[in-house]
């Protein structure tokens, strides 16, 4: 199975997890994206949130969550994603930009609104009782 490389992050606030939607999809996807060549993990965490929601990840908060692993949506069968999660705390004001057409925060019982990816990363949220 191949995998696509992706970083993506964690910000949970009141019991709700940030997630975005993109221009022409009807899920929702952790904030995040691929990796660029020669990129970190904070690299790519820092420049796509940035580009996606207009705010700067403080790059000293950010921790490691976990990586997971899913089927990718939209693509052929044994095409996987593998997330690479971080929590961060971030300065300015959220913002939908570029491909970003809107940003919600969803409970546990929007997790049929998530990616597959997204659905993994839900469950693991509800199993260390973040969510009940």
């Amino acid at each position: 199975m191949s995998a696509i490389d992706k970083v993506a992050w964690i910000r949970l606030e009141n019991n709700r997890i940030l997630s975005t939607r993109s221009r022409d999809k009807d899920v929702f996807y952790l904030p995040g994206g691929k990796r660029e060549p020669g990129e970190s993990d904070l690299d790519t965490l820092v420049r796509e949130i940035e580009e996606e929601l207009t705010v700067a990840v403080v790059p000293a908060s950010a921790r490691y969550f976990g990586t997971f692993e899913a089927q990718a949506d939209g693509h052929p069968q044994g095409v996987a994603v593998r997330m690479t999660c971080y929590t961060a705390d971030y300065r300015g004001s959220l913002q939908p930009c570029h491909e970003i057409a809107e940003f919600s925060w969803l409970g546990y019982r929007d997790r049929n609104k998530v990616s597959r990816v997204d659905q993994i990363i839900f469950d693991h949220l509800r199993q260390e009782g973040w969510w009940q």
